[in-house]
């Protein structure tokens, strides 16, 4: 070697920043043996072993020259120990190579000299200065040979860390981005890299030592192959199939592939490769092919395959299905729960054809909506029966509004997985139909118009006990609040066709923010229960009447564009939804000002449901009707300073999914003439008579209205006549139309303010002094209170951590048990423990962090102790 100035910048570091003073150079190449003179160290004395007796260097070094520098050359190798008559001195000073691999170990800091075969055997790595540098960046003083290997092929495979399971994962994403479409056969460039610098022996070796891994020919395709059988294997309850046995390593190396295929799946960076490599290996597998034998139970914890996700949630729906009379609704959400926190349903993965995670999500949304329709539906198997018209009313505030709620989220739910070309719930979704429209709206239907029949009945008098009706609605809940103090100003948003079931979710929603205070509440709606009447009713009035179709309020029309100046009087105003939430703070602030009633219009799901082309999209319109309520409600509060909220509606609906039959009509032999209105739900005209196939009544009970008009309703859920669309209507007297909710909100300050502070629930590690003693380990955590409305529901990932580094799989567990039984809210979580050296004095801790923000919940000592396991 000739770079002379390289073999002195190495020796000036040995001498002056490592504090040498006796420094061995043996030269068995006698590379350096005319040219030592020429490399020259400040205050330090070159000897030449081979021209100097070693009891006089002995004497120089120890004896005369004590304090001195001195590089002791040799052309030789070092002599045996039995041979070294200055191997005392040698053993407390300092070693120098001049070859290359000499000069590579110095410049990489490392201490075992032993190493310079290994590092002169690897030669090519070095060829090029970056590799050389990014290891050096990587390399610890006693580092071994496996780790330099290990190392060397996380800087070739760029990994971000030299550690295995990274490494594997970083060739293995580079493999699934290769191409559009992955060929097995075909290893990627990192691979290639690998093998041509001789790291591929090593890096088998490495795979063996960590998963049990051998074959005579080995290769990534068949690698891959045995990490996934064998962590399908692993979890799964029952027997592997015989055809892909040959693929299961040895137990010993099994628990280290769970924890690197977890890890994988976890990885947000590497988690898409994990999808596509997945799907390709299952079908090379055939995996499909062993899963219909298998049951929910015996897959209930294999991540593996999305074949194995598609098997479950299609076993669930079967379940839901055959046991729909006697159905275990919290079974179906323990189980939906469990996979909605997991790889392949979660919504925190990105989506792909791979890893349909919204449209798997959605699956379980519907499963679970079915299961808790069909419980309930076995509550009131014999149909419906209580003793009054108030007592059904209450009951539809309390429980049977469900019935319509759970029927749109499931709708909803099917409808999402669906439309991403998901039809796993699709035979479940015309058993759901005819249970809603067939049994539960004739039922209800049936049981309700017991109560309306003119004579003696509901219609005669129009009032449920301790129900306001919606006539009322100004001066009992806003005139009240506003006439008690003068800086008191009420927000009033009426939401067309904004139905009860609808506004107890938004409520739930808003008693989930900070600060906002919301209460459920009804009123009794008009009959009709159409938009213009409904309108009109809740505006402030004196008196109600009609002028031809139109209705006035205290003699003025009551039309949409009439509304603002009816509310003037009064100090307010009308505005549209769009309008207002279009500005901004001080815009919307100053657009207030000074009104002391401010009445918000919203039209989102009549605007949807009441067109035959798209009345379709009634649920849709539901949901954006929830999510635009919310938004403007926060928007009242925190821009405006708005304190006193009511959100309401003119009058409810009645939808179903699937076309009304010819048998829905009633028929009207008759039409009179002098009618005001005829349409799908009502008619209206002034002195009616009764008629078979209506319910007669008259608005001035109904509304207050003055005069003399009437009206014809048909009977139950039917209508007069098909005409725009059947599907979405409203006009009746069904409670779906006329429960009309009214929400009031508070904007909750001082004190009070901290008692509506959101957060989730708590989890704790049940137990006390844990340890591990097996590669397989369970750990007992407690909900500490049951999910509620300022008490959300958590997901954690809870693993086993020495620091930062995670030493088991990531689990994720769903914590949303609403009971008040603390023993139901206990849940088990299994762990599978990383197969590597464990020192049971080290610090290990089971660590439970947020999902979603990765925020450390809690934690608690945990003692690994193999010792005795291992033993045996």
């Amino acid at each position: 070697m000739s770079d002379f100035k390289q073999i002195t910048t190495a020796l000036h570091r040995v001498f002056h920043e490592e504090g040498q003073r006796i420094v061995f150079w043996n030269d068995p190449d006698r590379e350096f043996l005319d040219a030592l003179p020429s490399i020259a160290i400040d205050g330090v004395t070159p000897v030449r072993l081979d021209e100097v007796g070693a009891l006089e260097v002995k004497i120089r070094l120890e004896r005369k020259e004590p304090e001195a520098k001195f590089l002791l050359y040799s052309p030789a190798e070092e002599p045996d120990f039995e041979d070294d008559w200055l191997l005392d001195i040698r053993l407390y000073s300092r070693s120098f190579r001049a070859d290359r691999a000499s000069i590579l170990l110095q410049d990489l800091g490392l201490v075992n000299q032993h190493l310079r075969t290994h590092i002169a055997d690897r030669r090519k790595f070095f060829d090029a200065k970056d590799r050389f540098q990014k290891l050096k960046g990587q390399v610890a003083p006693d580092d071994t040979g496996a780790d330099i290997d290990r190392k060397m092929i996380a800087v070739v495979a760029k990994a971000d860390q030299p550690e295995l399971f990274n490494i594997l994962r970083t060739i293995f994403h580079a493999w699934s981005e290769a191409s559009a479409d992955v060929d097995l056969d075909e290893p990627p460039a990192a691979w290639t890299s690998i093998e041509k610098f001789d790291l591929d022996v090593p890096f088998w070796q490495m795979i063996r030592t960590a998963f049990g891994y051998f074959d005579e020919n080995p290769s990534l395709k068949k690698l891959l192959f045995a990490l996934f059988v064998t962590d399908y294997a692993y979890h799964l309850n029952g027997d592997i199939p015989q055809a892909v046995r040959g693929f299961v390593l040895p137990r010993v190396g099994a628990s280290n592939v769970v924890v690197c295929l977890a890890q994988w799946r976890d990885s947000n960076s590497k988690g898409a490769s994990y999808d596509r490599l997945s799907a390709v290996a299952a079908a090379i597998l055939k995996i499909e092919d062993h899963l219909p034998d298998l049951e929910i139970d015996q897959l209930a914890g294999v991540m593996t395959f999305l074949a194995v996700e598609k098997r479950i949630a299609s076993s669930l729906r079967e379940r839901v299905q055959t046991t729909a009379d006697a159905i275990n609704a919290d079974d179906i959400r323990a189980v939906a729960a469990r996979r909605q926190v997991g790889h392949w349903a979660s919504l925190d993965g990105p989506q792909s054809p791979e890893a349909p995670r919204k449209a798997l999500h959605d699956v379980y949304d519907a499963l679970v909506a079915a299961a808790d329709f069909y419980a309930l539906r076995n509550i009131h198997k014999a149909g419906f029966d209580y003793p009054s018209a108030t007592a059904m009313y209450r009951a539809y505030e309390a429980e049977l509004y469900r019935f319509d709620q759970l029927y749109r989220h499931f709708c909803e739910a099917a409808d999402g997985a669906e439309d991403q070309g998901w039809n796993i719930v699709k035979p479940l979704r015309a058993d759901i139909e005819a249970r809603y429209a067939n049994w539960y709206l004739t039922s209800l239907s049936l049981a309700w118009g017991k109560f309306l029949e003119p004579k003696d009945g509901l219609l005669a008098k129009w009032q449920i006990d301790e129900v306001p009706n919606q006539y009322r609605f100004y001066d009992r809940h806003v005139r009240t609040w506003v006439e008690e103090a003068d800086s008191r100003r009420a927000f009033v948003i009426i939401s067309d066709a904004f139905r009860y079931e609808a506004a107890q979710e938004l409520t739930n929603e808003l008693n989930g923010k900070y600060r906002f205070g919301a209460v459920l509440s009804s009123q009794l709606g008009v009959l009709p229960s159409y938009t213009a009447l409904g309108m009109a009713s809740l505006l402030p009035h004196t008196t109600l009447a009609y002028k031809g179709a139109d209705v006035l309020v205290d003699g003025n029309t009551s039309a949409s564009g009439d509304r603002h100046g009816i509310l003037q009087r009064v100090g307010g105003m009308a505005c549209r939804y769009d309008d207002l939430m279009a500005k901004k703070k001080e815009e919307g602030r100053e657009f207030v000002k000074d009104k002391k009633v401010v009445y918000i219009y919203h039209d989102a799901v009549d605007a949807i449901g009441d067109d035959g082309k798209t009345e379709g999209h009634t649920f849709e319109a539901v949901r954006k009707a929830i999510n635009d309520l919310a938004a403007l409600v926060g928007y009242i509060v925190n821009s405006l300073n708005g304190h006193h909220i009511l959100v309401t509606a003119d009058h409810g609906f009645l939808f179903t999914e699937t076309a009304r039959p010819e048998t829905d009509k009633s028929k009207l032999n008759v039409k009179p003439d002098d009618a005001v209105l005829a349409k799908k739900r009502y008619l209206l005209a002034p002195n009616l008579p009764d008629l078979d196939v209506a319910w007669h009544g008259k608005t001035s009970t109904t509304a207050k209205v003055d005069g003399d008009m009437e009206f014809w309703i048909p009977k139950g859920t039917n209508l007069f006549h098909f005409v725009g669309g059947a599907r979405f209507v409203h006009g009746g007297a069904m409670p779906q139309e006329i429960v009309v909710p009214v929400v009031t909100v508070k904007h909750v300050r001082g004190k009070s303010a901290q008692d509506t502070k959101i957060k989730p629930v708590t989890v704790q590690v049940l137990g006390t002094n844990h340890r591990i003693t097996s590669a397989y380990c369970r750990f007992q955590l407690i909900q500490m209170e049951p999910v509620g409305e300022r008490l959300k529901q958590a997901t954690l990932r809870v693993a086993v951590y020495e620091g930062d580094e995670a030493v088991t799989d990531v689990q994720a567990v769903k914590f949303d048990n609403a009971s008040g039984n603390l023993d139901e809210r206990k849940k088990w979580v299994n762990l599978v423990l990383k197969d590597r050296d464990y020192n049971k004095k080290t610090p290990y801790r089971l660590v439970l962090k947020d999902a979603e923000t990765g925020i450390e919940q809690q934690s608690v000592e945990v003692v690994i102790d193999r010792a005795f396991t291992d033993d045996f």
